[in-house]
C-alpha cells in the first residue's frame, strides 16, 4: 500500500506522525515531571531525611512543570485546527520561548549540582537505599534505579524541541503558508537552547570565582608562582595607568550604574548592621541592673511602686522585645549580609579580568592575533560582565525590598516597645501621690525640691571645709630646701608657686608635675597670649602649665630662723581647700623655714605584719625611706602610732599651709 503512495502524501504522512510524535513525547514528559514532583519527592520529604538536599536535587522542576502544563494543553487543543495545525504550534512555541527559556536555563546549570549530590548519595548505603525503597514504591513500572533517571528529562526535552520542530519542517513543503512559520519556530528554540547553554557557562564561571576564599600567609604565597606575579603586576601598571589618565578606562554605562547601586546597598546593610548590634549592646547594657532584685525595707510608696516598674521591664517587656528583634531583624539582616558576598567577590573579580581584557585587547589590535588561553581569558571577562548586567538589576530590587521590610520590622518594634513601656509606666504613675498633678504645677515642685537640695549641700560643704584639721607637718627635706632656696634666689619669694592637682602634659612644651611641687612664675601668659598657661620654672625643667592649677605657696612659720619667705595670710582664705588669686596683693617679706608634708596618695592595705595599712590623704611619718636592704620602693613609716613599710610611691609629699585649727559650725 505505502509504495502506491505519492511522494506528496509520503511528507504529508511523516508531517502528520511527527507532529503526532511532538505532542505525545510532550504528554508523557510531562507525566513523568508530574510523578517525579507529587510522588518521588513528596516520598522523599515524608522520611525527613537531613542529609539529603532535595532543593539541590529538584530545583525549580516545580516551575518547569507549571510552563509544561499549560504547553502541553496548548499542543493539544491545535489537534482541532486541521489546516491551521502547523501555523498554531510555530506560534504556541513562539508565545513559550521566554517562558522555557526562563525555567529551562536555572535548570540546567544546577544540574551539574545535582548530579554531584546524586553520586555522593550512592555512596551512602543508608540513603541509598531509602532513595531506591522510594523509587520502587512510587515508579516501580519505570524501573528506574536511581534519580538521575528523571533528573535529566527537563534537560534531555529542551534539546529535542528543535529537532522535533526541525523534522515536521523537513516533511513541509517549501510552499506551504506554514513553512516560514516553522522556520522561524525552529531558530527561536535553537536561540533558547543557545541562550541556556552561555548562561550555563556564565554560572559555572561565576561560581569559580564568587567563592569567599579563607586563605592563611602560607597559603597566599604558596600560590605564587613566576606566571601569577607577572599577571599581578600587569593588573597593577594598567590599574595605576587608569588613575593617571595614561589610558582611557572601558566605559560601560549600564555596568557602572548598577554597580553604583549595589555599593549603595551594600554599604546600608553593613552600617544597618553595625548599628543593630549597637543597639543591642545598649540594650544588654540597660538589663545588666536589676534593682528590682533587691530588698527594700519599705512597705509602700515610689519605691515599691519603682520596682516593680523596672520588675516589669526587665523581665518581661525587654526580653521580649529582644527576641522579636532578633527573629526579624538581626537574622535577616545576617542573611542580606551573607547574600552579598558572593556579588562582591564577582564584581571584585572583574575588575581583575576587565585589566587582562584591555590588555589583551591592546595586544591584538598591535600583533593581530591572541592565544587560546588569551581568547578564554578575554570570554571569561565577557561571561562574568554579563552575567552581572543580567543578575544586578533583579538582585537589587530583591535586596532593596529585603532592607525596606528590615527596617519596617524595626521601627514597628520600636514603637510596640514604646507603646509597651509607657503603657505600663501610666499603670504605675496613676499610683503615684502626685499621679494626677498637672504637669506645670509637677514641675514646679521638682524645681522647688532641687533648689532646695542644692541649698543643702552648699551649706554641708561649707560646714565640711570649716570642720577639716590641720594636717601634721614635717619640714623638708634637704633635697626639697635646697629646691626651693634655688626657685626663691633665681625669681623671689613671690613668684613660688604649688600645685594644686595632678598635671598631665599633652602638649609640646607642657609640664608634667604632681600635686605639691613648687614651681616659680616666669610668665602668666602662653606664646599665643593664653592667659589661662603659664610660663614655669619646676627647679630645672621649665614649661607650660593651667593657671587654674598653680595657688601662690604660703609655707608654715618656723621658730628657727631660716631663709627669706613671704609671710602667711591669715583668715579663711588660706584653708586647705581654699585657692587664692594669682593677681592678688603679695604681702610683706618675713622669715619662715619651708615644710612638708608626707600623706597617703592611695589605700593600701597591709598583707604581712611588716607593713601598714593606708588610707588615701592620710597623714604619716617617714622613718625611713627606704627598706632594711636599701631598697626605694619600700619606705618605713609611722601611721598613728604604727609602724611599717608601705610602697615609697604611695607617698605624696605636699607642701604645708598654716595651721588654721577648727572648730564646730555654728
Amino acid at each position: 500500500i505505502y509504495e502506491e503512495v505519492v511522494p506528496c502524501d509520503r511528507m504529508e504522512l511523516s508531517q502528520r506522525l511527527a507532529v503526532e510524535e511532538l505532542i505525545t513525547t510532550e504528554a508523557s514528559y510531562v507525566h513523568n515531571i508530574q510523578l517525579c514532583v507529587s510522588d518521588i519527592r513528596a516520598h522523599l520529604q515524608k522520611k525527613q531525611l537531613p542529609e539529603l538536599d532535595l532543593e539541590g536535587l529538584f530545583s525549580n522542576t516545580d516551575d518547569i512543570l507549571h510552563v509544561s502544563r499549560r504547553f502541553l494543553k496548548g499542543l493539544e487543543a491545535t489537534a482541532t485546527q486541521e489546516h491551521e495545525q502547523l501555523h498554531c504550534i510555530s506560534t504556541l512555541f513562539q508565545e513559550f520561548k521566554e517562558e522555557m527559556e526562563t525555567v529551562y536555563k536555572i535548570y540546567c546549570a544546577s544540574y551539574e549540582h545535582a548530579l554531584l549530590l546524586v553520586e555522593s548519595y550512592r555512596k551512602d548505603p543508608r540513603l541509598q537505599e531509602e532513595i531506591l525503597e522510594t523509587l520502587n514504591t512510587t515508579v516501580p513500572h519505570t524501573g528506574a534505579s536511581d534519580l538521575s533517571f528523571f533528573l535529566v528529562m527537563p534537560v534531555q526535552r529542551v534539546t529535542k524541541y528543535p529537532l522535533l520542530l526541525g523534522k515536521i519542517l523537513e516533511n513541509t513543503p517549501a510552499s506551504s503558508s506554514a513553512y516560514p512559520a516553522l522556520q522561524a519556530a525552529v531558530r527561536a528554540m535553537a536561540q533558547v537552547n543557545a541562550n541556556i547553554n552561555e548562561y550555563k557557562r556564565r554560572r559555572e564561571v561565576a561560581t569559580k570565582y564568587n567563592k569567599a576564599e579563607h586563605l592563611t600567609l602560607r597559603d597566599r604565597f604558596a600560590r605564587l608562582n613566576t606566571h601569577s606575579i607577572a599577571k599581578k603586576t600587569t593588573r597593577l601598571s594598567r590599574l595605576l595607568m587608569h588613575e593617571a589618565g595614561i589610558v582611557a578606562k572601558t566605559e560601560d554605562k549600564e555596568y557602572d550604574d548598577l554597580e553604583e547601586k549595589f555599593q549603595c546597598v551594600a554599604s546600608s546593610v553593613a552600617m544597618l548592621k553595625e548599628n543593630v548590634a549597637s543597639y543591642l549592646g545598649h540594650l544588654e547594657a540597660v538589663l545588666l541592673p536589676t534593682p528590682h532584685k533587691r530588698e527594700l525595707q519599705i512597705d509602700e510608696g515610689p519605691a515599691q511602686q519603682y520596682r516593680r516598674f523596672a520588675e516589669s521591664l526587665h523581665c518581661t517587656v525587654f526580653p521580649e522585645f529582644k527576641r522579636r528583634l532578633d527573629r526579624l531583624v538581626c537574622q535577616p539582616l545576617c542573611s542580606l549580609s551573607d547574600m552579598l558576598v558572593g556579588p562582591q567577590q564577582l564584581i571584585k573579580k572583574r575588575l581583575d579580568k576587565l585589566l587582562d581584557y584591555e590588555e589583551i585587547q591592546e595586544r591584538k589590535s598591535e600583533m593581530g592575533s591572541v592565544t587560546y588561553d588569551e581568547e578564554a581569558a578575554m570570554n571569561t571577562y565577557l561571561a562574568i560582565n554579563a552575567l552581572l548586567v543580567a543578575e544586578l538589576p533583579l538582585f537589587n530590587q530583591v535586596a532593596l525590598q529585603i532592607l525596606g521590610q528590615i527596617l519596617c520590622s524595626l521601627s514597628t518594634l520600636q514603637r510596640d516597645l514604646a507603646a509597651q513601656v509607657l503603657h505600663q509606666a501610666e499603670k504605675e504613675l496613676e499610683q503615684m501621690p502626685h499621679g494626677r498633678m498637672p504637669l506645670p504645677s509637677f514641675w514646679k515642685m521638682v524645681e522647688d525640691t532641687l533648689k532646695q537640695s542644692g541649698a543643702q549641700l552648699c551649706t554641708f560643704c561649707q560646714a565640711f571645709e570649716t570642720v577639716t584639721p590641720s594636717p601634721v607637718t614635717q619640714p623638708l627635706n634637704p633635697a626639697e630646701e635646697r629646691k626651693v632656696l634655688s626657685l626663691v634666689s633665681k625669681h623671689g619669694p613671690d613668684k613660688l608657686y604649688q600645685v594644686t592637682s595632678n598635671i598631665s602634659g599633652s602638649k609640646d612644651l607642657d609640664l608634667t608635675l604632681q600635686r605639691g611641687q613648687i614651681v616659680a612664675l616666669l610668665q602668666s601668659v602662653d606664646t599665643k597670649g593664653n592667659k589661662s598657661r603659664w610660663l614655669v620654672d619646676a627647679g630645672g625643667p621649665r614649661g607650660f602649665v593651667p593657671a587654674g592649677k598653680l595657688q601662690p605657696y604660703c609655707p608654715v612659720q618656723s621658730q628657727q630662723p631660716g631663709m627669706q619667705m613671704p609671710a602667711l595670710e591669715s583668715g579663711i582664705e588660706r584653708r586647705r581647700h581654699s585657692y587664692a588669686s594669682p593677681e592678688a596683693p603679695r604681702p610683706q617679706v618675713a622669715a619662715f623655714t619651708p615644710a612638708f608634708q608626707v600623706v597617703a596618695g592611695f589605700s593600701f592595705a597591709a598583707r604581712s605584719p611588716q607593713e601598714v595599712s593606708l588610707q588615701a590623704g592620710q597623714p604619716v611619718v617617714v622613718l625611713e625611706p627606704h627598706d632594711k636592704k636599701g631598697s626605694k620602693e619600700w619606705s618605713l613609716v609611722d601611721v598613728n602610732g604604727q609602724r611599717g613599710y608601705v610602697p615609697s610611691s604611695y607617698l605624696v609629699t605636699v607642701p604645708v599651709q598654716e595651721p588654721m585649727g577648727w572648730s564646730l559650725p555654728v
